[in-house]
């Protein structure tokens, strides 16, 4: 084949590339996230119920099962989830409803819904969550390919699992929800920085003494932007409330990465970047934008770990879909070392055979005995208090 022949074929090369890697994303169930008929359940069969607020740069559906499409609104708009997790639910996973009437004893079941027509409204009943909750918000962006169901599910799950102590803030935006939308996504998620600088403002202003965020994959960049943007109002900590910053799976050139850290500047505490070198999905994307690294991937933690944050190679955790890009969450010993942290404050970088140690405990307490304090590297920032940020 020639050089022509070659141009001209690598576009459908790339889709499907693409689609074989993120075949765990596109064979989903395609449900509603809210249905009519739900079964009873006993109270015994469910684990916990969870309220999600949202906020969302979404267009609104024109049916109420869906609640939010994947096109794009001009405004943000808000609403509250309240989810139901069975207790037959294992850590890592998302027992997604089956076609037919949902079974809250078997499934993740949404059993309500509401909207509220102007910010004020979900500020006066977040507030109140967050005051129950001790002060604390978490707020989670998720990444490329994703139905509005499915990040309530997978924040929801998040939750459940990590025993995360405060109010969770879902911020989705506008995701085509499908394995071709790959330049929608991108595009979308950029429309959405001011919506999320908009969101961790109101957050706070609904009370949140301490606002953690995890975002994932594509989700990294609209975040890292956000916090950009804040840095540039002279708000960068979110007037001290900042708390976490976890990066799962960046999808996020390097070159980017850096020069979107100059400008915020060195983290009060370090954000902390989870990184993978199996991960499919972002050696995909990376192909996409011209062979450039994608963070997630990168394989120099030194180089990242200088500008401030504190790098998590996940590279030998074992993962929960073929494209070993959710280990954050599905991971069952990874994503209750990582409420740990969030619950406890502990440190992710503390002395190693400590770290050890707690990692081991963990693992037994879940029953996972084939995982080892071995399968997590950390690489931390040389210098955090008064460090300057050099160009590279």
């Amino acid at each position: 084949m020639n050089r022509t022949s070659l141009r001209a074929c690598r576009p459908a090369f790339v889709v499907l590339a693409m689609s074989l890697a993120l075949a765990a994303c596109a064979g989903r169930p395609t449900e509603d996230l809210l249905s009519n008929h739900i079964l009873p359940a006993q109270q015994s069969q469910i684990a916990d119920t969870h309220r999600i607020y949202v906020a969302t740069t979404r267009a609104r559906a024109s049916r109420n099962a869906e609640l939010y499409t994947g096109d794009r609104a001009s405004q943000l708009s808000y609403a509250r989830v309240d989810v139901s997790v069975p207790a037959i639910h294992k850590t890592g996973e998302i027992e997604y409803p089956k076609l037919g009437p949902r079974d809250p004893a078997k499934y993740f079941t949404a059993t309500s819904a509401a909207t509220y027509p102007q910010e004020e409204g979900i500020v006066a009943e977040l507030a109140e969550s967050i005051r129950k909750d001790g002060g604390r918000a978490l707020v989670f962006v998720h990444g490329y390919n994703t139905r509005f169901d499915e990040a309530v599910y997978r924040l929801t799950q998040f939750v459940q699992d990590a025993d995360y102590p405060g109010a969770p803030v879902l911020f989705t935006w506008a995701s085509g929800g499908r394995v071709v939308d790959y330049i929608y996504d991108r595009d979308s998620s950029t429309l959405a920085r001011d919506g999320l600088e908009r969101t961790l403002r109101m957050v706070r202003k609904a009370g949140a003494k301490r606002i953690d965020i995890i975002a994932h994959s594509m989700g990294n960049w609209v975040t890292l932007e956000a916090l950009r943007q804040l840095a540039i109002t002279g708000d960068r900590d979110l007037g001290g409330r900042l708390g976490d910053v976890i990066l799962a799976s960046p999808d996020v050139d390097v070159d980017i990465f850096k020069s979107q850290m100059r400008r915020y500047g060195v983290p009060d505490k370090p954000f902390f970047v989870l990184l993978s070198g199996d991960d499919r999905a972002l050696n995909v994307s990376g192909l996409i934008a011209g062979n450039r690294p994608r963070l997630g991937r990168y394989e120099d933690a030194g180089d990242i770990a200088a500008y401030g944050v504190t790098v998590v190679n996940v590279t030998n955790v074992e993962a929960g879909d073929m494209a070993n890009h959710t280990k954050f969450a599905d991971n069952p010993v990874l994503v209750t070392l990582i409420g740990d942290r969030l619950r406890r404050g502990d440190n992710l970088a503390q002395e190693e055979d400590d770290l050890g140690n707690h990692i081991e405990q963990l693992a037994r307490g879940i029953g996972q005995t084939a995982f080892s304090a071995a399968s997590i590297v950390i690489t931390t920032p040389a210098a955090l208090v008064g460090a300057a940020v050099s160009p590279r």
